[in-house]
């Protein structure tokens, strides 16, 4: 029986998470949920799973059996076996910390905290002896052909499907609209995630991640279009071999790899691929003018510091102001490079330093918007 605590268990991951765990009521028993403003589903959780400890940032009526804890006491508790954050931002930042201290394994879901404090949370992983488990489907699979292979590693290639516009010219992408960017062609995210994946933000932040994950250089990371979303990612050694993992496009597959690592156990709610009715997987290379918010992430991981923690914060004040139809799709790369051109780098920033640079970028990415009229 393996404890978990989930945090962000009302959003997309979190709810996956938790079906993961119905499924194997052996194995898994949640100590601690961390919820946010849906306060009606994470009662419903918490009736169901029953765990000692809770948090909402909303008022929470807890039953007597449960007891409201900060995110941070979660995610440090003895009783914890595996946290998984679930949250999105830097709100999983402190919680991720704490578990790193702790010395928990710590299923990973939330990209921005490897990209705005990578250096900060691998060194003290090291030093506390936590184990990282990567949740996103690219990194798992990147995960699993590494298992068993110690050196010789040419490259990592992430897959992406491209989202719902990556053959949209510049003119058709000024008219997307809020709704047409939350139909994502293979993946059911939250909000925030969808439109990361249609500006192919989403998939900048994951080579950050993937550079501290796996200790590569940005050099030896590379990115293809593949629509079908079958082919998660790949790894190419130094002899030419190719290895990939391939699995139907559904988040509880990584989620339960990441639950149950190192075993892997079998799963009937899990759909299965019928290769015959695939009949091809195809790929294309990325037309980097169309989208400049990749481009926009590469360059801020390349140059480190405090630059991907200003570009995590101008892209989610970005993002929100489009959700919120305060400004135009096109508007979000805009916004975040203006951002990023206005800010001083520091290297090898303290926590408190990148704290102070998430708040910076996120007064910053809010004057810009309402100083052009677009907000």
């Amino acid at each position: 029986m393996k404890n978990l605590a989930i945090l962000g268990s009302t959003g997309s991951i979190g709810k996956q998470t938790l079906d993961i765990v119905r499924s194997f009521p052996d194995k898994f028993r949640v100590v601690g949920l961390a919820g946010g403003k849906n306060t009606d589903l994470l009662a419903e959780q918490i009736s169901e799973f029953q765990p000692r400890l809770a948090y909402s940032s909303l008022k929470l009526t807890l039953p007597g059996k449960t007891r409201f804890s900060s995110m941070e006491e979660i995610a440090s508790h003895p009783e914890v076996d595996l946290v998984a954050i679930a949250t999105t931002g830097k709100t999983g930042l402190s919680p991720t910390l704490a578990a790193v201290r702790a010395g928990k394994s710590i299923a990973l879901a939330n990209k921005e905290i490897l990209v705005m404090a990578g250096e900060i949370i691998i060194t003290e992983a090291k030093q506390h002896r936590a184990k990282i488990l990567p949740i996103d489907s690219e990194h798992s699979a990147i995960w699993q052909c590494l298992r068993g292979e110690r050196v010789g590693v040419a490259r990592l290639i992430l897959t992406t499907s491209g989202g719902p516009f990556y053959h949209y010219s510049p003119s058709q992408l000024v008219r997307v609209t809020v709704e047409e960017s939350l139909q994502h062609p293979t993946w059911k995210m939250g909000k925030k995630v969808t439109v990361d994946s249609a500006t192919l933000m989403n998939k900048g932040l994951e080579t950050i991640e993937a550079h501290w994950l796996f200790a590569i250089s940005f050099e030896k990371i590379e990115i293809i279009i593949h629509p079908q979303s079958i082919i998660h990612s790949l790894v190419e050694f130094v002899d030419g071999s190719l290895k990939a993992q391939l699995s139907f496009p559904d988040m509880r597959l990584p989620i339960q790899y990441a639950l149950s690592y190192p075993k892997r156990l079998s799963n009937s709610t899990l759909p299965r691929i019928d290769l015959a009715k695939i009949k091809s997987l195809t790929f294309e290379t990325i037309d980097y003018a169309r989208f400049p918010c990749l481009e926009l992430a590469l360059d801020a991981g390349k140059k480190g510091g405090t630059y991907p923690t200003v570009l995590c914060a101008a892209d989610e004040i970005a993002t929100e102001l489009f959700l919120t139809r305060h400004i135009r799709f096109s508007d979000i790369p805009t916004i975040i490079a203006e951002t990023i051109g206005l800010h001083h780098g520091i290297a090898n920033p303290t926590l408190d330093e990148i704290l102070a640079a998430d708040a910076w970028a996120r007064e910053t990415t809010l004057k810009l918007a309402k100083r052009e009229s677009l907000c």
